[in-house]
């Protein structure tokens, strides 16, 4: 679990910064809020966070991903009659005098 989390976040903030900064404004808010009995910001915070997270689901869901098929390349050519390769030989040459 202690491996999974800061590699979550990162993956987060890297995808979506603005909406990763404002989750976690609005959720450390809440958190002091709520340890501190201030329910004023407890209340700012949960609003943040909420309306961040109705935004990003919004966001979601608004985009469509089109569904192409990727063409299929081929890097080689089709099997011929002889299975191997052809043996490559170097021939040697005479220097020039």
């Amino acid at each position: 679990m202690n491996a999974v989390l800061p590699r979550f976040l990162k993956s987060a903030y890297r995808r979506e910064p603005i909406v990763s900064i404002l989750m976690t404004m609005g959720v450390v808010d809440a958190l002091i809020g709520g340890l501190d009995d201030s329910w004023s910001l407890f209340a700012v915070g949960l609003g943040t966070a909420g309306v961040t997270l109705a935004f990003k689901l919004w966001r979601n869901s608004q985009q469509q991903r089109p569904v192409t098929e990727e063409p299929v390349v081929h890097y080689l050519p089709p099997r011929s009659s002889s299975p191997t390769l052809p043996m490559l030989t170097v021939e040697k040459k005479k220097p020039p005098y």
